[in-house]
């Protein structure tokens, strides 16, 4: 069964930046698609990146590109989101998911497993 435990969130101000974890157990990965997600009090859970566990096919929402950096660990099952240049608007909980396939889409529904989420806020 795959787990995905999520870290790193926390209290910073405008403009600062936090790393996100995302530790990923319970399988082989190599054909897997991670993405992150993010939902606010009263929103939808939303888009925010993902890769391809080769490395490639990296894609953002439009609302963090140029401000957010989705990586993998080289040697270990790490995923990994810089968050730059924060905003109040990114105030969520972060979720790390994984879809055990290549998947181009955005749509939290494509995902077949999820973390618990770790909360970022942003304060102004």
């Amino acid at each position: 069964q795959v787990q995905l435990v999520e870290s790193g969130g926390g209290l910073v101000q405008v403009g600062g930046s936090l790393r996100l974890s995302c530790a990923a157990s319970g399988r082989t990965f190599s054909s897997y698609t991670m993405g992150w997600f993010r939902q606010a009090p009263g929103k939808e859970r939303e888009f925010v990146a993902r890769i391809f566990w080769s490395g490639t096919n990296i894609y953002y929402a439009d609302s963090v590109k140029g401000r957010f950096t989705i990586s993998r660990g080289n040697t270990n099952n790490m995923v990994y989101l810089q968050m730059n240049s924060l905003k109040p608007e990114d105030t969520a909980v972060y979720y790390c998911a994984a879809k055990g396939d290549n998947y181009y889409g955005t749509t939290s529904g494509g995902y077949d497993y999820w973390g618990q989420g770790t909360q970022v806020t942003v304060s102004s």
